[in-house]
């Protein structure tokens, strides 16, 4: 099990779902959590249970992101968890939509990993950035138009990041998690109809938990993977490999 005692971790959407439960996994083993979150009660919450310092940002708000990334200060990595999901097709899909989604999903990851990367560069460079994203990115599912593109987005952006910024020593990763029964996940797979075909196609006859994926972005932080930098991993139970 990886400690991460002495170490500063800032997690964006940090109230709810994946972010949460990294709050939780990493506190326990040792992080000092600098939470971001726009919903003041979730926020009071992690304070009160996890010791976490707490920023309240709109990250669809580009120059919020920014204030809220430099309040946050110098860390030793950075969680980009916050997510939306605006469930239209290809035929319906509206402008709203499309900006609410690739505003959160890609815009907001993308400032706040530069924040991050500028502050660690100022400060001597080292790091570790983990982007989560979704194998919504690399299968078509209906409805999932602007939220596919944007998490296909952040994956290519991870890449780039992991290629401009390890001359600086900063290693930039992500996760692709499978379906994960989040709060937002649920309004998409909780009928029958589409649950049960889902699962069927997972090797592990399941969706993911939370956990499974705080786990997953914790190993790739750590120092038993040193090198593993450009990496998208799958936390799919073996969806994508069948």
């Amino acid at each position: 099990m990886s400690d991460f005692t002495g170490k500063t971790v800032i997690i964006t959407g940090a109230g709810k779902g994946i972010g949460r439960a990294c709050v939780e996994l990493l506190t326990h083993r040792g992080a000092r959590i600098v939470a971001l979150s726009r919903t003041q009660a979730d926020l009071d919450d992690l304070a009160a249970k996890f010791g976490a310092t707490v920023i309240s940002v709109d990250l669809a708000d580009n120059a919020a992101a920014r204030a809220a990334m430099k309040k946050a200060g110098l860390a030793d990595a950075l969680i980009n968890c916050a997510g939306t999901n605006v469930l239209e097709s290809v035929i319906d899909m509206t402008e709203e939509g499309y900006e609410q989604v690739l505003g959160i999903n890609l815009r907001a990851a993308l400032i706040c990993a530069q924040e991050f990367a500028r502050a660690r560069i100022s400060n001597g460079g080292g790091g570790t950035i983990v982007n989560v994203t979704s194998i919504a990115g690399h299968r078509g599912f209906v409805d999932h138009m602007a939220y596919a593109a944007s998490k296909a987005g952040l994956e290519g952006a991870t890449r780039v990041m992991a290629r401009e910024l390890g001359a600086y020593g900063i290693r930039v990763n992500a996760v692709a998690p499978t379906v994960t029964m989040t709060e937002l996940a649920a309004k998409a797979w909780s009928e029958p109809s589409k649950r049960d075909p889902m699962i069927v196609r997972h090797p592990m006859a399941r969706f993911a938990a939370v956990d499974d994926v705080a786990r997953s972005i914790a190993l790739l932080m750590s120092e038993d993977a040193p090198m593993i930098s450009g990496a998208v991993l799958p936390v799919d139970g073996g969806f994508l490999a069948v």
